[in-house]
């Protein structure tokens, strides 16, 4: 997953998301560390623009301004010094006023955009983002003699299993008549696909797997299908028609697409059930106040918001706590908010969907919820 000392991302993400705040400033910043092709880095002077221009945002000699300096050094010196130079994206949490607080998680996948947050806690959008255009999700690559699969995660090869019968002699006892050896080949390709559903489910079982992609010849995908259990075949998302030896980033480049193909399908899915709910007066929330109400509620079973954070508009202005009804004081459309949305997910438990097609939440504020009950 190219995070640290192999937490999982959601670990990261419940871990920030229950950072306290104490009035120190947060740093939150997002990098896209993909070389040139030079086989540079080109961050840097993102990094130094922007801390030269924010630390102007604290007066001078305050205990903030000290907080803040104090993480723009860690955060320059850890980029020098430990930045792993493979990593494509990384994001980096640091508040000196909070003990020290400094985490920094690499990743395989990229971050698109360079960005510097700076609130009284982190900023998950992001991350949580990244999570969600790079599923976790197996992929069953075979032909009539072997079988490969794989576990994708975050952009990276995060297991893998080989099954390999080439050694089979089918005419091995003498057979000579064609019906015969016809039978034979049949039935040994059946026991093979048997053989490589078997390991799937294994990995599917002990990895947590809910997404698979099949993929190889039209002589034994049939095959494979016809030995999936039904609880498999549920989570196929895809077929495709690759050569089991197909470089292993190839293979990746196709199933993710695949994968991401099926989840702006599914997204579109989503938003029409969630409407359908909120016309009727089911348990859906639209628009961000009252999305925001429901979170604090811990009423949200899925979260649907903007892959775009821009699209993310405050409806009224002024927000309050849904517990206590005490003024919060107006929100920043946008990033603050799309922020603030997923915090309060991830705090509470609810899944996060980002929708990809921002023109299908445009009606709604570019955010809603399907919720776990109504209050």
């Amino acid at each position: 997953m190219g995070d640290l000392s192999n937490i999982s991302l959601r670990e990261h993400l419940a871990e920030l998301a229950a950072f306290k705040a104490n009035g120190s400033p947060f740093v939150s910043l997002y990098l896209n560390a993909q070389a040139d092709q030079h086989g540079r880095d080109n961050f840097a002077p993102f990094v130094r623009k922007e801390f030269n221009k924010r630390v102007k945002d604290f007066e001078e000699d305050s205990q903030e301004h000290k907080s803040f300096i104090q993480d723009s050094g860690r955060i320059a010196r850890y980029l020098e010094k430990d930045l792993t130079a493979s990593s494509n994206g990384v994001a980096i949490f640091a508040c000196a006023g909070a003990d020290g607080y400094f985490k920094a998680i690499e990743l395989d996948a990229p971050i698109q955009s360079n960005e510097l947050h700076i609130s009284d806690r982190p900023h998950l959008y992001p991350l949580a983002r990244v999570a969600d255009q790079y599923p976790r999700y197996a992929a069953l690559i075979a032909d009539t003699d072997a079988a490969r699969l794989f576990v994708f995660d975050l952009g990276k090869i995060d297991g893998r299993s080989e099954l390999d019968n080439t050694g089979n002699d089918l005419a091995q006892d003498g057979v000579r008549s064609p019906l015969r050896y016809e039978r034979r080949v049949e039935e040994y390709n059946s026991l093979h696909a048997k053989e490589a559903v078997e390991m799937l489910r294994r990995v599917v079982r002990d990895e947590s797997i809910r997404h698979i992609i099949l993929a190889g010849d039209d002589v034994i995908v049939p095959l494979l299908r016809k030995h999936l259990p039904t609880e498999l075949a549920d989570m196929v998302v895809d077929v495709l028609p690759l050569d089991i030896r197909m470089p292993e980033h190839e293979i990746l480049k196709a199933t993710l697409g695949s994968m991401q193909m099926d989840n702006i399908q599914s997204d579109a899915e989503k938003v029409r059930d969630l409407l359908d709910k909120y016309r009727s007066g089911g348990a859906a929330v639209v628009g961000l106040r009252d999305t925001l109400t429901a979170l604090s509620r811990g009423q949200v079973d899925e979260l649907l918001l903007s892959a775009s954070p821009n699209e993310i508009s405050v409806d009224e202005g002024i927000l309050y706590d849904a517990v206590s009804g005490s003024k919060m004081g107006p929100i920043e459309p946008g990033s603050a908010a799309a922020g603030m949305l997923v915090t309060e997910a991830v705090q509470t438990g609810a899944a996060i969907t980002f929708v990809e097609d921002p023109a299908i939440l445009a009606g709604i504020g570019g955010v809603g919820a399907v919720l776990r009950y109504q209050a």
